[in-house]
């Protein structure tokens, strides 16, 4: 029996998760580091058994995404664990942005203040927490870029050894804010759909390495479920009646959703109806091209994008981003590379938040979801940034800097101003 499998002698403690569940077809298995059902083949996500939750509990809890434990797969001591305690970032009321898009009220989810300047720290926290509960030893992850920023730090706060495996084009800045931390950092020849693939092959190799987005991806991404509960309870323990996720895997979307209706089935704000948009990059966009053609899959393509976060060609949550869009009236939208620099720009000089390109796809899609009529400009609308501009430099160098260069004199400034 191998140290992964050793808890089947004990209990797990991993709170309200109760076990696993096909995303199809409803099959159940007990809790264990699985990712997809051996009966339908469909993605498995954590079931629950919540107990009674109350405002005033989460509000008395710590200023992190712990203060949610009684809704998350992890130990009920997860807070005496060292972890890099993400969560409860800014939301931000967005008033200049929303008259520069036309909107009446916008509000900012600004999740670069987390510790590496991501969300993806909220889900590898929650990862790394069932990862021990499981006896695993090492913290492991194929990654566009924010993850193997999280998991390098995870892994270095835990104690832990980190493998993480990246393609080589990656940007360098996200390259050295991960190689800092001196775990297992690799590069591959390939795009991040080559890399997933060799990651997969690993995880079966080694039964002590948690790949947070592999073997333990069930309780991963929950993580994400804690950006829908603090848009809630910043907004006031009430809903907005707009969110526009950006698109990766698909997970997060998928996830925000999942956060908003358990904070209704529980009580702690009214279930009001509320719309899911999803944004992509026109270069990495099959979610979006299947929304548009009214497809119920997801058709894989080889990205071509700035937004290399976000270039997953083939997203595993693709089709219940399309089940969750269409649900909620929602809907998607891609746009270009050089809309995605003007995302950023827009945000930045009205905002003053510095996004990395994920969150330029954010901005720049919900301008042209304004356009299209696709998003109601009098509904409260609250957009996700979900990474720091520092991580991806190399998409507005060559188009800002200076205004000019000048001698030392105050005519010579004057001039330019002027100009």
């Amino acid at each position: 029996m191998t140290a992964a499998l050793s808890t089947t002698k004990r209990t797990l403690d991993l709170g309200p998760a109760v076990e696993l569940v096909s995303k199809e077809e409803g099959h159940r298995q007990p809790l264990a580091p699985e990712f997809v059902c051996i009966e339908d083949f469909s993605p498995l996500e954590v079931a629950y058994d919540f107990g009674r939750v109350r405002r005033e509990d989460i509000e008395a809890g710590p200023r992190s995404i712990w203060r949610y434990k009684k809704l998350l797969p992890v130990p009920s001591n997860v807070e005496e664990i060292p972890n890099t305690e993400p969560g409860c970032t800014r939301l931000v009321r967005a008033d200049r942005l929303a008259k520069a898009l036309g909107l009446k009220r916008v509000w900012v989810k600004d999740d670069t203040g987390n510790p590496t300047h991501s969300f993806k720290d909220r889900v590898v926290a929650v990862a790394l927490a069932a990862a021990r509960e499981f006896g695993f030893d090492t913290l492991a992850c194929p990654s566009t870029g924010n993850l193997a920023n999280a998991v390098a730090a995870a892994a270095a706060r835990a104690g832990w050894q980190s493998v993480v495996l990246i393609p080589s084009s990656l940007e360098r800045a996200k390259v050295l804010t991960t190689a800092v931390y001196d775990g297992n950092l690799i590069a591959v020849d390939g795009n991040y759909d080559d890399v997933n693939r060799l990651a997969t092959e690993l995880a079966a190799e080694h039964e002590t390495w948690a790949f947070v987005n592999v073997n333990v991806r069930p309780y991963y991404s929950e993580g994400s479920k804690t950006l829908g509960f603090e848009v809630a309870e910043q907004l006031g323990w009430r809903l907005p009646e707009q969110i526009v996720v950006p698109i990766a895997s698909g997970s997060q979307l998928t996830k925000v959703d999942k956060g908003f209706r358990e904070f209704g089935q529980l009580g702690l704000v009214e279930p009001t109806p509320y719309k899911v948009f999803g944004a992509q990059a026109t270069g990495c966009s099959p979610v979006s091209t299947a929304f548009r053609n009214g497809h119920d899959v997801v058709q894989p393509v080889k990205p071509d994008t700035i937004a290399r976060s976000l270039a997953i060609g083939n997203p595993a949550d693709g089709p219940y981003v399309l089940d969750t869009v269409t649900r909620t009236g929602g809907a998607i939208e891609d746009v270009s590379d050089e809309e995605i620099v003007e995302g950023i720009q827009l945000l930045a000089r009205t905002e003053g938040i510095f996004t990395e390109t994920a969150g330029g796809v954010t901005v720049a899609t919900t301008k042209k979801l304004i356009e299209t009529g696709k998003l109601d400009p009098e509904a409260e609308t609250v957009l996700l940034i979900t990474g720091d501009g520092l991580k991806t430099l190399d998409a507005v160098e060559g188009r800002i800097g200076p205004k000019a260069t000048v001698p030392p004199s105050t005519d010579a400034v004057r001039a330019v101003l002027e100009g």
